[in-house]
């Protein structure tokens, strides 16, 4: 028996997208089709999932080009399972860390620096001569060093 295939309309009404997302999907690599002897899109079923991983992903702020070389890495192409979700979230948790710590710091930093040094009082030039962030260089030289520190850069 054949495997039966889905039309684009199908896979973008189960899946909770519009067709456009599954057309840029596809010109992303992240999701495949197959054509019609109408020339028409056709999606294997397991696109559903492949969409859903995809979704939950982004939501976890992992980009597209990020879920691309991990889904590319599974064998063969195929669609995650379980145990391979499971693999892809490990993976992406040091990238969610290093996230979080750079946003921890930002907000320690934002109600006391723009990030220049320019709102605060010991390390402004106006209040400060010895302008001690002068000798790191030009323009938010604070963010810039939280940016390195985290490896957010």
């Amino acid at each position: 028996m054949a495997e039966a295939h889905l039309s684009v309309g199908q896979v973008a009404r189960r899946g909770g997208v519009n067709v456009s997302t599954l057309h840029f999907y596809e010109t992303k690599g992240l999701i495949h089709s197959s054509r019609n002897a109408g020339n028409q899109r056709r999606y294997r079923k397991d696109v559903l999932r492949r969409v859903s991983v995809i979704k939950a992903a982004q939501k976890l702020g992992i980009t597209l080009d990020e879920i691309r070389q991990a889904l590319d890495s599974l064998p063969e192409n195929r669609t995650p399972n379980q145990k391979d979700w499971e693999k892809l979230a490990r993976n992406w948790r040091h990238n969610l860390d290093a996230r979080i710590a750079y946003l921890e710091k930002l907000r320690e930093y934002m109600t006391g620096c723009i990030g220049c040094g320019c709102l605060s009082m010991e390390n402004c030039p106006i209040y400060n001569a010895d302008d001690t962030l002068a000798a790191e260089g030009s323009g938010p030289v604070i963010l810039e060093r939280i940016t390195r520190e985290t490896g957010r850069g």
